[in-house]
């Protein structure tokens, strides 16, 4: 069996992890992954500043390089460049796209703003709580209360983007969705995740069926899981 050329480093419960890996899985590009969580030792020996994830591309052009490749935007050109099918880039016409780099303001719109919305204000705060089982719902609820109206105000402004069905940009399965899984699948596993929209719930409907979305469910938050 031949050892596949890349190695993906972060644990499955990391979203921009699950960001890359969905694109790898989505493209048929075997990998093997090293689960760790950010700041630990292993993150730090891939990363300068202990993030997840980093690829290991372990040969090109038949040379064995071993390089890291650090910081989830560079990733997914790299991954877009060796395997340009299935595309996960936009057109002008796609959903309200007019021109293709909307689809890399969601993503950073997506990664600057929504995760900590979602992440830092909301799901770690309400699993900290669940496992630590001392606070009632209510008590948490009334935590994190101000977090919660800033995700509503951040989600509204999200799906203002969206296209009206489909997927992120309406036929295009893009990186937009692959960036915006991932926290959504985690806000669902909440309390909180009564959040979401009718139009965000159909749009996970939709995400749910790939089978690059079943492939990484291992390991998430959706399935119960907890950083290794």
């Amino acid at each position: 069996m031949t050892t596949p050329l890349y190695t993906i480093i972060g644990t499955p419960f990391s979203t921009f992890t699950r960001s890359i890996t969905l694109a790898l899985v989505h493209k048929g590009i075997p990998f093997t992954q090293v689960r760790c969580v950010p700041h630990s030792d292993t993150a730090y020996d891939n990363h300068q500043f202990g993030f997840l994830p980093t690829l290991v591309i372990h040969e090109i052009d038949g040379k064995t390089v071993n390089l890291k490749l650090r910081e989830t935007a560079a990733i997914a050109r790299y991954i877009d460049r060796i395997a340009p099918q299935p595309s996960l880039l936009i057109s002008p016409g796609h959903g309200k796209a007019i021109i293709e780099e909307q689809l890399w303001e969601f993503v950073s719109l997506v990664g600057a703003h929504g995760f900590p919305a979602v992440e830092k204000g909301v799901v770690k705060p309400r699993v900290a709580a669940i496992d630590g089982g001392k606070l009632t719902d209510s008590a948490v609820r009334e935590q994190i209360k101000p977090a919660v109206e800033h995700l509503k105000m951040l989600l509204g402004k999200l799906e203002e983007l969206m296209a009206d069905e489909g997927y992120v940009f309406g036929s295009q399965l893009s990186w937009a969705d692959f960036f915006l899984f991932p926290l959504l699948a985690d806000l669902k596993a909440v309390p909180e995740g009564e959040l979401l929209s009718p139009r965000l719930v159909n749009w996970m409907g939709e995400m749910n069926k790939l089978e690059a979305v079943k492939a990484t469910t291992p390991g998430t938050l959706s399935v119960g899981a907890r950083p290794p």
